[in-house]
């Protein structure tokens, strides 16, 4: 039986038998000899995010991972960022530290439910939110980001009805931005759910002149009292560029390790849970990834993602829609 055919769990108790690796400079040596970049989420430990190539939100990594000569793709992130990479770099191995590591927005979602869905709402375009899986994408019109969203809306003949799968709180922000009534489906973040209201306003009684930056992601409760509220890059980008000195950050928290990067004369807090502090906010899914774990994958190429050929085409279909649309008309609002 080779290394490849056991479990993250059984390769990772060989480093009990085998003398001390010094991981990092096991994961460059292996990077060499693949070919390989490494991709590293906003979310993922610092550790990771400090040895990756690249550090960004899960398309514009797969985007700047296709345009490399590399044979391998490492994403350390979660299992639909790594299907994306896939399907817009399908000559390249893409690989995953742990295949656990998934998305409860992506679980809300099931392919047979959601093709159901569309099937009982046969007039309305399908807008899905990149949090879901290829064989979801497969299903859908038209595949957003949060920061593509608005703008694609923006391009849909008024008249056109519209269903939103699958973060009904992004979906409740959008249409609250731009006046569409959409069809939601009933999935969200377990992440931005855990935020408290009541520990928020404490918080923002500690630090009164704290602007307050949320992913909408986030419930409307949360929203309400943000002072910025945008994608991960949007949130990192208003952070380093504001000129408060104090802000508070309620999204997954290891985002905070590139603003501190990027600002560290400032204080960066993280949006409390229900027990006043942020430890419950951190994603349980990102986490699974670690050093270790990169290593192992780099070295035995495993776990490897694999997307059907018929899935992927028809998934990048709603994929590659969105990012002609993304650079359409700006939306027009009166705030």
């Amino acid at each position: 039986m080779g290394l490849g055919s056991l479990t993250v769990d059984a390769r990772l108790d060989l480093f009990g038998a085998a003398p001390a690796l010094d991981l990092r400079a096991e994961i460059a040596r292996l990077r060499k000899e693949r070919n390989a970049v490494i991709l590293a989420h906003y979310y993922q430990d610092p550790a990771l995010q400090d040895l990756a190539d690249f550090v960004g939100d899960s398309l514009d990594l797969s985007r700047k991972a296709a345009a490399t000569d590399a044979d391998v793709i490492a994403f350390c992130g979660v299992k639909f960022m790594a299907e994306v990479a896939k399907i817009l770099s399908p000559d390249k191995t893409v690989v995953l530290p742990d295949l656990k590591a998934g998305c409860s927005l992506e679980d809300s979602c099931p392919p047979d439910q959601f093709a159901a869905f569309r099937a009982a709402h046969p007039d309305h375009v399908s807008l899905t939110y990149i949090n879901c899986s290829a064989a979801v994408k497969a299903h859908s019109d038209i595949i957003v980001t949060s920061s593509s969203a608005e703008r694609i809306i923006a391009q849909i003949p008024p008249e056109q009805k519209i269903l939103f799968a699958p973060d009904k709180h992004l979906g409740a922000w959008l249409s609250r931005r731009t006046g569409r009534d959409m069809l939601l489906w009933d999935g969200t973040c377990i992440v931005h759910e855990k935020f408290s209201v009541t520990e928020l306003l404490k918080l923002k009684t500690l630090h009164p002149d704290a602007p307050v930056l949320a992913h909408p992601e986030c419930p409307a409760a949360i929203l309400d009292l943000a002072d910025y509220i945008g994608a991960t890059s949007g949130i990192l980008d208003f952070a380093l560029k504001s000129p408060a000195q104090t802000l508070i950050v309620a999204t997954e928290p290891n985002i905070i390790h590139q603003m501190q990067l990027g600002a560290p004369g400032k204080t960066f807090i993280g949006a409390p849970g229900a027990d006043g502090n942020c430890g419950c906010n951190m994603c349980p899914f990102m986490a699974m990834n670690t050093l270790e774990k990169l290593y192992l994958c780099l070295r035995d190429l495993t776990p490897v993602i694999d997307v059907p050929e018929v899935i992927r085409v028809r998934a990048k279909l709603p994929l590659d829609r969105m990012l002609a649309m993304a650079g359409g008309p700006v939306p027009v609002r009166g705030d």
